[in-house]
């Protein structure tokens, strides 16, 4: 308490420096085919596992029957059976989904790590979305705003942000290393520069002291730095070489340093700005957008109150004006400190001599093109509390920081920062189209989720195939709208994004996918990879034995399933025996079922030799292994 009495007498710094868009198109494995509305992708699967057939498809099907439908522990089992038995076969929107189902479950760590595996596998690895764009600060008071605190618990003091690029840079308490020097006063530790990382949602992420000269054993707060990130002005102790310095009432003012930036990132050449003096305080500096004036906040000779708003010019041969105290439309003869001047060149500032809700207030006023001061507007809650609130930045995307000791008791020492962004009203709206006519489709449902797959809302499209969730987002979270459209068996797709913070429209269009599967295709309807056989042979392959158990199981399943066989050769060899070739690969495939337990009279098989390729492979004509290959094939058709 007595220190922070004692500094807020210096100056306002008191207060503290004592202290899939991805897009994710599936084929739905427990979709119904038309006429044969009994075959359930989702129990052939499984029995396919349970009868020892695992491969890569098999276990993301199964994981997509029971996420499209919500059943998140169920998809999470097979999800992680994927990626540990076959990591190299999976695709960047499976750590996606993966992390998502693991979230739900609770399995934070686990979901963490499959998200840090889809950012490096995917071209989109980082999905997020743009802030509003500023229009003016002016009306600021009539804007709703929210306001999070962000650096609870961290330290016992945490305040005065900047902008550097796109971090942050405050001064706090924290993280001192062991044995570092503590103020005698309240047995805090010194305040030193951190700068942390700035994520989606606006908070802040790994957090490290500024590298270089800028941190001494004494304190260390308010920065601002040039838009090039190469030069910092900052506030400290008036200490220097290892010496402290103190006024005639024993008492060490602050003052303004600058230091530049090395090759190596390292701030170095530290030195005291010419206008400092040693009988009274200088602090917080903040510069103008062009950066041609330095604003800062003093109690030097010729101040009003207790501390004033003042600036000087910055010379284009690198000195400084003389200092001018800003006047009496902005300085009262109480206490003006903290100054920022924004993008659109309005100077916030924090006071309690203007109007306000108690302690220190945060103040807004214009600069108009002569450098004139217009009309002083008070903040107004939740940006201000009955406490003390100080400190306030903004960019041109309208995300704001300030500090704060709102949540302690009256008196207290302890300062956060808080996140301040425009309050949350987002509006998600687009188009469901046919991805292959650009058709709009009336009817097709459309659902959101939250970061946690939970549904939001639900809706349908309307005739020209539209739709909207009002107000039902929240700001600055990971969100899904899914669309699928069941009676015509489109495949469902599902885009993910990062709302914004602040009141923003966020169009999301989705196309929706017809299968290509005719009707009577069973491989097709079951995502069946393709059989193949090896050259001038017949025998059933390893990896073939793994699509034959999904045929194996629809027959078991369904009794009264009847399937056709056809076997393809490629146009290598006489014509005559790649036709016989077919035959006995026909008979062999069919011939493997029967041994599995399916009645002969359920089956038939056809060989169709080189008589029907799906490439240009015909006789005479040169193509790879591969392209041969593709001709050697069987298709299992549902028979009426």
């Amino acid at each position: 308490m007595k220190s922070r009495i004692l500094i807020k007498t210096l100056l306002a710094l008191s207060v503290t420096v004592v202290l899939r868009g991805q897009e994710i198109k599936i084929n739905k494995a427990n979709q119904e085919f038309d006429n044969f509305s009994y075959i359930d992708a989702r129990k052939i699967y499984l029995d396919v596992v349970k009868d020892g057939y695992e491969s890569a498809q098999v276990f993301k099907k199964l994981g997509d029957t029971y996420y499209f439908n919500s059943e998140y522990g169920e998809a999470a089992k097979w999800y992680k059976k994927l990626v540990e038995q076959f990591p190299n076969q999976v695709e960047p929107e499976y750590y996606y989904r993966a992390s998502q189902v693991l979230k739900s479950t609770g399995e934070y760590e686990e979901a963490n790590k499959m998200m840090e595996n889809y950012r490096a596998s995917s071209n989109q690895a980082t999905i997020a979305q743009n802030f509003l764009s500023i229009e003016s600060l002016k009306n600021s008071e009539q804007k709703s705003w929210q306001v999070i605190n962000i650096t609870n618990g961290l330290s016992s003091s945490d305040f005065g942000p900047s902008f550097y690029g796109d971090k942050l840079v405050y001064a706090s308490s924290s993280i001192n290393p062991e044995g570092s020097k503590i103020h005698d006063w309240n047995g805090l530790p010194y305040l030193d520069l951190y700068e942390a990382n700035i994520g989606q949602d606006g908070r802040l992420q790994d957090p490290l002291p500024l590298n270089g000269d800028v941190n001494t054993p004494y304190h260390e707060s308010s920065a601002v730095f040039t838009k090039d990130g190469s030069t910092i002005y900052f506030t400290r102790n008036n200490y220097i070489n290892g010496k402290k310095k103190r006024t005639k009432d024993r008492l060490v003012s602050l003052k303004i340093y600058k230091a530049v930036k090395n090759e190596n990132g390292s701030w170095n050449n530290v030195e005291e700005l010419p206008f400092n003096n040693d009988s009274h305080s200088t602090a917080h500096p903040a510069l103008s957008p062009d950066e041609k004036r330095l604003y800062f906040s003093s109690d030097r000779e010729g101040t009003l109150g207790r501390s004033d708003i003042w600036y000087v010019d910055i010379l284009p041969n690198g000195n400084y004006s003389a200092p001018v105290n800003v006047g009496s439309k902005i300085n009262t003869q109480e206490r003006e400190s903290f100054p920022y001047i924004s993008d659109t060149n309005d100077l916030y500032f924090s006071s309690d001599g203007h109007p306000g809700l108690g302690g220190l207030d945060i103040f807004v006023v214009s600069l108009d093109t002569n450098g004139k001061y217009q009309q002083v507007t008070n903040l107004k809650s939740p940006i201000n509390s009955n406490q003390d609130d100080f400190g306030f930045i903004i960019n041109k995307e309208k995300l704001g920081y300030l500090s704060s000791n709102r949540e302690g008791i009256e008196g207290s020492i302890s300062d956060d920062i808080y996140l301040v962004t425009e309050n949350c009203n987002i509006i998600i709206k687009g188009i469901v189209t046919d991805a292959k006519t650009d058709a709009p489709l009336s009817g097709a449902q459309v659902t959101l989720l939250d970061e946690n797959n939970n549904v939001v809302a639900q809706t349908t499209t309307k005739v020209d195939g539209s739709y909207s969730f009002d107000g039902m987002a929240n700001c600055g979270e990971s969100h899904s709208v899914r669309a699928t459209f069941d009676e015509n068996e489109y495949e469902p797709t599902e885009e993910m994004l990062v709302t914004p913070n602040g009141s923003q429209i966020v169009e999301v269009h989705l196309e929706l996918t017809p299968p290509d599967c005719p009707v009577d295709d069973l491989g097709c309807r079951l995502a069946l990879q393709p059989i193949y056989f090896d050259f001038d042979k017949h025998n059933i392959r390893p990896d073939a034995e793994v699509e034959l158990a999904k045929i194996l199981q629809a027959m078991k399943n369904y009794p009264q399933l009847k399937i056709h066989i056809e076997s393809h050769t490629d146009s290598r060899g006489n014509d005559h025996y790649n036709q016989k070739l077919s035959e006995r690969r026909a008979k062999s495939t069919m011939q493997w079922l029967i041994n599995k337990g399916v009645e002969s009279s359920r089956l038939s098989a056809k060989g169709y030799g080189e008589s029907q390729l799906i490439n240009k492979c015909a006789n005479g004509v040169d193509c790879s292994k591969e392209e041969h290959q593709s001709n050697r094939r069987s298709m299992f058709l549902i028979k009426n």
